[in-house]
């Protein structure tokens, strides 16, 4: 038997008004009780995947058949419930989508809810939906989970088969969820990964001193001593300097190789369609156009340098504890100077999981001035069972 579809109630602006996308799950499915959303940038069978942008929905089809992660949560017996808001075409970390407005962020108010996954932590954190969709490229399920105090995990790279998605820039390409708390993050890992989520010790945490400088510094005052206690449940721990020439550089190289793949990913239907951009996406598309051949080798041997540290650093095993933005979410509004700056700062922490593609999952377990501040655990390549494991514990032992 189908259940009758319950209204869809949206007091937050997270939800997409031009779609009617709905997917009942199956029954007696081992997540069969909870209700999720999608970003629009999911293949729902039937509907067109809007993308955050106008004419990108208008000149594009229905989708043939579901994506492949909400084909796998159908046949869990979870139910997707609506489309949620992105930035256009994924690119922003914001949230902030010029035609369709700003997904309110109720536990922050008056501030952004990150992007480009904004709909769909907004969701979550507002408590309409028990779990939802992101994708993480250059943030945006880790950003919107710092800014909006929620559990989001940038998986391995390559970890979560992408098919049915819109894609930014396939080296940098992930998919990942939000949800509330630690158990019900696991649970619906248990089903995307297709494994038991193990309880861990991890042999050692290493706390990244850069990293921590380079967030405000009422930010670091908060999350230090979180990252103390989450030590103190490891087997050891030890602190270093991720980046010999400072984490401005490893952003920068991101930047460039992440846009240089994005503007490929697009530039047909760009020079087909002649669309609509606001002035922060149609800027970082020009940046692309503009980058020459020196620059783009130049970044390839940072990111070769920031690859080989990273290893290094990772050599005898554990998690690296770092902030995962470098401040509480913005205002919204800002001047497009204002958030070119904020987004080039929370770049320099969040392109490291991004180039090595190491998992890192974000944990809601600090607040600075009464608004959400992620403090995150990043592993080996493989170990997201055991970072969202070690979340679990961390998250029952500091309810104690």
């Amino acid at each position: 038997m189908v259940r009758p579809r319950e209204p869809l109630s949206d007091p937050l602006d997270a939800f997409c008004k031009d779609t009617d996308a709905y997917l009942e799950g199956v029954t007696g499915g081992p997540l069969s009780s909870l209700r999720y959303a999608a970003k629009d940038i999911f293949d729902i069978a039937g509907h067109v995947t809007g993308g955050g942008n106008p004419d990108w929905k208008a000149t594009h089809q229905p989708a043939d058949q579901n994506a492949w992660i909400v084909q796998k949560l159908h046949a869990s017996g979870a139910t997707m419930v609506g489309k949620t808001h992105t930035d256009e075409l994924t690119r922003g970390i914001l949230g902030e989508n010029a035609h369709y407005g700003t997904p309110i962020n109720s536990k922050a108010l008056g501030r952004v809810p990150g992007g480009s996954s904004s709909g769909s932590a907004a969701a979550v954190a507002g408590g309409l939906v028990d779990f939802a969709l992101g994708s993480d490229t250059g943030g945006s399920v880790r950003i919107p989970a710092s800014f909006c105090g929620l559990y989001g995990l940038r998986p391995t790279h390559g970890r979560i088969p992408l098919e049915g998605i819109l894609m930014q820039a396939p080296s940098y390409d992930t998919i990942g969820w939000f949800a509330r708390d630690a158990v019900t993050y696991a649970r619906v890992a248990e089903v995307i990964f297709q494994t038991a989520i193990p309880d861990i010790t991890p042999g050692r945490i290493i706390i990244a001193r850069d990293a921590f400088e380079e967030a405000d510094e009422n930010v670091s005052e908060v999350l230090l001593p979180v990252a103390e206690k989450i030590a103190a449940l490891a087997d050891s721990s030890t602190t270093v300097k991720l980046a010999p020439n400072g984490l401005t550089e490893w952003a920068a190289q991101q930047n460039v190789l992440q846009s240089q793949e994005a503007w490929d990913s697009v530039k047909d239907w760009i020079d087909r369609v002649n669309p609509r951009f606001s002035f922060w996406v149609s800027e970082r598309y020009q940046f692309a156009i503009n980058l020459t051949q020196a620059v783009i080798d130049d970044a390839i041997i940072v990111r070769n340098n920031l690859r080989a540290r990273m290893d290094e650093v990772f050599a005898d095993g554990g998690f690296l504890c770092l902030p995962t933005a470098v401040a509480p979410a913005p205002l919204r509004g800002l001047p497009a100077s204002a958030k070119k700056e904020v987004q080039s700062r929370l770049s320099r922490l969040t392109c490291i999981a991004g180039t090595t593609g190491r998992p890192q999952l974000s944990l809601p377990l600090g607040e600075v001035n009464g608004m959400p501040v992620g403090i995150s655990l990043m592993g080996s390549r493989g170990s997201d069972e055991q970072l969202i494991g070690f979340a679990r514990r961390i998250e029952a032992y500091l309810a104690r």
